[in-house]
């Protein structure tokens, strides 16, 4: 999915929540050889990692040898789909084990997007306080897998409402997390920084390790990325 020029704002949030060709490489593992896509570009990943304007949402050891930090948009059907059929195995092979750290980044394109990620963030019985890993990662899964639910619905708020209340918000929570007019001026920087800082123009886009990769991943792919690495 490609970026488009928009500041998303309060207003649209509270009425508009309504509404990679890459050149290849053969990489060769003991067991079969698969195709890996080539950076599109090159990272600083210390400047990647430095603080942003929200905590970071990370899961894996510190210490891992590869460090994925994923750019996505809840609204992407290419996100949806790598996080549906490819982010569950990843985080079974690589971060449990303690060889790859994973990091989300939001990069919204329209205002809906932006007000799940909202959601993400907040604490549902606590809206005025953020959300911590456990809360944001399975909310993010849930939110995918129901993704046409809530993003093909003519009423956005009443379906994103819905999709709320199964992780634990009451109506009051959810319309204070939406009127957070500070986490939304956040998730709008954290756009803008992965944008202007990190060459980030499309979703899903993996920052890997010092090189920059657009577009979604199979399990087989992103696995001999990651090996590629270790």
């Amino acid at each position: 999915m490609q970026m488009s020029e928009m500041q998303l704002t309060k207003r649209q949030l509270l009425g508009g929540v309504a509404v990679a060709t890459a050149s290849l490489a053969v990489f060769s593992s003991a067991n079969a050889a698969v195709e890996i896509p080539k950076p599109d570009g090159d990272v600083d990943m210390a400047a990647v990692l430095k603080p942003g304007s929200l905590p970071e949402m990370v899961i894996g050891k510190d210490d891992a040898k590869v460090t994925i930090v994923e750019y996505m948009s809840m609204t992407c059907p290419h996100c949806a789909n790598f996080h549906n059929k490819t982010f569950d195995e990843i985080k079974k092979k690589y971060v449990d084990t303690g060889k790859a750290r994973f990091i989300i980044r939001e990069f919204p394109f329209d205002p809906r997007s932006a007000a799940a990620f909202m959601l993400a963030r907040c604490n549902p019985s606590k809206p005025e306080d953020m959300s911590t890993a456990d809360q944001y990662f399975p909310m993010v899964s849930m939110l995918f897998k129901q993704q046409q639910t809530w993003v093909a619905a003519q009423d956005g708020r009443a379906a994103l409402l819905q999709m709320s209340k199964l992780a634990g918000f009451s109506e009051d929570s959810f319309t204070k997390c939406l009127t957070n007019q500070k986490l939304l001026d956040e998730v709008n920087a954290t756009r803008e920084r992965g944008s202007k800082e990190f060459g980030v123009n499309a979703t899903p886009t993996f920052l890997i390790n010092g090189k920059r990769y657009s577009g979604d991943m199979s399990v087989d792919i992103m696995s001999a990325l990651i090996d590629s690495m270790l």
